[in-house]
């Protein structure tokens, strides 16, 4: 794979293997400013979706996953696929790319990354067992320590 870069100019990646070119454009939004916009879409298309129990965990600086968790609850697996496949479509609709997707063909746990946010969306008897707020609001360790 071959990168170039100009000052100013879009990234093109070129693969050895075969004929597929990828055009990355420089994001005029950078860290802090891109989280927020895409913490905005998200739980807009959350909300117009339905979605049950919106928690939002800020993580930036506990991990380097992304800067929020998102985890939500649909009352069905259908529900559970509808709002993963609306949040999708949002973000690509508001120039946010396309985010990794797992657990979409089953409809119990969906997970959504964006770079930025990871976002879970589960039935609520799934939510419950796996218990992620609770995993992931813990204070830090070395918080406690320092008490």
């Amino acid at each position: 794979m071959v990168c170039h870069s100009r000052k100013g100019k879009a990234l093109t990646t070129v693969h050895a293997k075969g004929k597929t070119l990828a055009v990355i454009p420089k994001s005029a939004e950078r860290g802090a400013d891109a989280a927020a916009r895409a913490l905005e879409t998200v739980l807009a298309s959350l909300e117009d979706s339905k979605a049950e129990d919106i928690v939002t965990i800020d993580i930036a600086g506990k991990s380097a996953l992304g800067d929020y968790m998102i985890v939500v609850s649909g009352r069905s697996n259908r529900h559970v696929m509808a709002i993963s496949d609306h949040l999708l479509t949002d973000l690509k609709d508001d120039g946010l790319g396309t985010a990794r997707v797992e657990g979409q063909e089953g409809g119990d746990w969906v997970l959504i990354d964006t770079g930025d946010i990871i976002v879970h969306v589960f039935r609520p008897e799934i939510r419950e067992f796996y218990n992620i707020e609770k995993m992931w609001a813990a204070p830090d360790m070395d918080e406690e320590t320092r008490h």
